[in-house]
This record gives C-alpha cells, structure tokens and sequence, in this order.
C-alpha cells in the first residue's frame, strides 16, 4: 500500500500502520527523495504526498527489503528509467527470483537495456498486457496491479494471488480510481485509467501476527484473546491450529485461545500421517509453517509439515534436536515433528527468517529454564512492538545484543 501510494501526486493518509523495520525502510526512501511524510507512530497512521518526489535524490532502493521490488513499476512510470538490484533476497527462504515481476514489466511495454547492472526503461507509460505467470506470487500480482491500473488499455492476470494484502492492495487502488474486476476464474481484469487519486486507507490486520500468538497462548499453556477484523479469512488456519490440539472459541471479531490437549487430529485415511501443508493461498501460508512446527514438538504423536513454495524454509529444522526434539527431515520441502522424551532450554540460532525467530520461541516457550534465540533481529522486521506484546501477557524475555 506504501508502494501503491507513488501512483498519485494528491495526498494519501494510511491508517493502521505497523512500526515495522520494512516500513521504515521505505518511509526513509520516500523522505530522501523529496516525498512529504508524516509517520505518526503513536496513532499508526502515516501522511504521504509524493508530488515533490525525486528519484535522483535517493542513492537506489530499500535494501534488504524484499517489498522493494515492488516499488519497481511506480518508479519506472514515473521517471521511465530505472536500475534494479537483482538480489533483492529478504528472509533466507532459497531463491527469491525478481523474474516474475521484470516479465510483468516488459509485458506490458518496459524495456531491458542491460543486465549487468539491470537497467529498465519506460516510454510513453505502460500498455495493456494479458499475463499468465508460473505460480501465483503475492508481489507478482502486485507488480502486475501497479503497472496496469494507468496502463493505456485493458490488462488481464491469470493464476493471480489473493491473499487478504493483496486484496487489500485492490480495494485501495479501487477506492483511488482504478477499474479493476475479478474474471471468474482466479484471475484479474483491469481496465486503465489516466490518473489515480489520493484517499484515505486502512491498512488491514496481519493474519500472520494473528496465528502466531495464537500459537504462543497455546504453547504457554495461556488464554490469549486476538482481535482482528480477519476472522473469516482464517478458517484454514484456525483448522491447522486445531489439528494440533489447540482450542479456540470464535466469534465476530476475535479469537481467544482456550486451551491445548496436545492430541493430534487422526486422519480417517489410517495408512497416512497427519499433515499441514503449506502452499500458495487459499492453501496454509508458507509464513505459518514455522510457528505451527515449533508448537508441534510438544504434541503427542507424529506430524508431517510439507513447505510447497521454498526449497530453504526448512534447513534450520536441526536447532529443534538441541531442545530434545524429535525431528526428521525427510527432504528441503518435508519434515516430520514427534513426540519427544524430554525437552531442555538450550542456545539456538536463527537464520535470516522472521517466522523461524518465532518458531523457536514458541519451541522454547513450552520448556521449563532459559533458552536463548541467538540471530533474532529480523523478527522487528514484521512483528511491530513483538516483545513488549509478550511482556504485557507476562512472558519472562529479555533482547541483548549479543543473544
């Protein structure tokens, strides 16, 4: 939504912005360009107006941010030229390809002028573009929103993502003066529009933060109750929670976790394991499938967790063995979670992934004594006053530099 706001020189007010690492790091961008900012943290709201934006003033892209690729087509329509960064990583999930979204580009009329360094051109702005992609990426779909919604003609995405963000991108880009419809077959048709306005938007609940203390009041042997305004968007993941023996009373605009037996939902088919697979929405999200293995190693009989996107979410699965869990990695995409013996604080480390910071914690969170998280700065990245949320529940955790 930051991203979608260069699309209009009026004033945009976004509401319900989280004091995350990845929101300031292009908060930043848009102040060294020239872009009127007001982020008013306390309220979560964040003023932008971007008429005096320019991109000579900046020394190039957010980096380490993975949703700096998507503020590669507002730029190149604004300025018709752009150099991108290749490596635009993020967490440390495998490959992290930008193909995607340079296909989106020069499908709907972008130039390559040089790879080395990736230089992209623009002239006379964007056209219309039909577009069947490999899979459907979150930030794909994005890129293909921003460069269609002003693009001269109509624009159709099939396999397109629709996750609640990136419908919350829709909505807004709606709302701003965008004609975009559904085509009835998990695809998108946008007809172009000469100018987008500014507006005032709501930036929606994170399903994401949601589900992991859902997770952790479970794990805690707690009674955490999570508003949100997502709640039936969550069937799946409420499912998956309960598959693992968490109990959760549901209503409106909240969850509240009651309890956790521990016992593992049987299948009916006996000659196969209980599973959570995680692939593209609707499916469980990838981003879940560390918090739900972390709570798995205090169940009481096997699970099989299958990561269907990321060739390296699962490497770090070996640091769960130092608490005494019973974990077999069957490949890079499955690992199965047992029943252990006894489980043990230990020191653990962390990769460069948000969600495994949590997932280790919620390992921890179910073991008598101290355990240290080594490596848990990229958890800031996404979870936005994470440890004084655990604190105010009464959770005994403390952040050193050094642990």
């Amino acid at each position: 939504m930051l991203c979608a706001s260069l699309l209009s020189d009026d004033d945009v007010l976004l509401e319900n912005v989280p004091d995350i690492q990845d929101v300031s790091g292009i908060v930043t961008f848009f102040q060294a360009g020239g872009s009127s900012v007001e982020w008013d943290k306390g309220a979560k709201t964040i003023f932008l107006n971007h008429s005096q934006f320019d991109l000579t003033r900046t020394t190039g892209l957010p980096s380490k941010i993975r949703s700096s690729v998507m503020l590669i087509s507002p730029l190149l329509r604004r300025f018709g030229r752009i150099f991108v960064d290749t490596n635009m990583t993020g967490c440390a999930l495998g490959a992290r390809e930008i193909d995607p979204h340079i296909h989106h580009l020069v499908n709907h009329g972008a130039t390559i002028v040089s790879e080395t360094p990736l230089e992209i051109t623009l002239q006379g702005g964007f056209t219309g573009a039909r577009s069947w992609p490999e899979y459907a990426s979150v930030t794909g779909t994005s890129t293909f929103l921003l460069s269609s919604v002003t693009a001269k003609g109509s624009s159709v995405l099939r396999n397109a993502a629709f996750e609640p963000h990136v419908l919350a991108v829709r909505h807004m880009l709606s709302q701003m003066g965008a004609k975009i419809e559904d085509d009835g077959s998990a695809g998108i048709v946008v007809e172009g529009v000469q100018r987008l306005n500014g507006g005032r938007f709501v930036v929606p609940d994170d399903h994401h933060e949601v589900a992991t203390f859902l997770a952790i009041g479970a794990a805690s042997g707690g009674r955490i109750r999570v508003e949100t305004s997502l709640v039936d968007e969550m069937a799946l993941i409420f499912a998956q929670l309960r598959k693992l023996g968490v109990e959760l009373a549901i209503e409106a605009d909240s969850v509240t976790v009651t309890g956790w037996t521990r016992e593992v939902s049987q299948p009916f088919t006996r000659s196969i394991m209980p599973k959570i697979e995680a692939a593209p929405w609707p499916y469980f999200p990838a981003d879940l499938l560390p918090q739900m293995i972390g709570l798995a190693i205090g169940c009481k009989s096997d699970v099989l967790f299958w990561n269907k996107i990321y060739e390296g979410a699962l490497g770090w699965v070996g640091e769960l063995s130092k608490f005494g869990a019973r974990v077999v990695a069957c490949d890079p995409h499955r690992v199965i979670v047992g029943p252990s013996a006894a489980l043990t604080p230990a020191i653990v480390e962390a990769p460069y992934i948000i969600r495994v910071v949590l997932g280790l914690l919620i390992a921890a969170i179910q073991i008598n004594g101290r355990s240290v998280i080594k490596n848990a700065d990229p958890i800031w990245r996404a979870h936005p006053g994470f440890v004084e949320n655990l604190k105010m529940l009464h959770a005994v955790i403390d952040v050193t530099d050094s642990e």
